[in-house]
């Protein structure tokens, strides 16, 4: 009988708990991006959330990819 790699649910577990705070700041940013479109720095607070939320995203692929490893090879 197989047995869960602890080291592997470990490092898809951080790889989650990094998507955590960057789920949340990368829509705050954009969110304020669009309230202050007159700004002259609207242009890379938008590209900075944009860059947050484009790696929640690569983070929470990665940590379930990583989660499914270790549960199941």
């Amino acid at each position: 009988m197989k047995r869960t790699n602890r080291d592997v649910l470990g490092k898809g577990i951080k790889y989650l708990l990094i998507a955590m705070p960057l789920i949340l700041v990368g829509p705050s940013i954009i969110f304020s991006a669009f309230n202050n479109q007159d700004k002259p720095l609207y242009i890379p607070i938008l590209i900075g959330g944009i860059l947050f939320s484009a790696a929640a995203i690569f983070f929470i692929f990665k940590g379930i990819v990583t989660l499914i490893k270790a549960l199941f090879d």
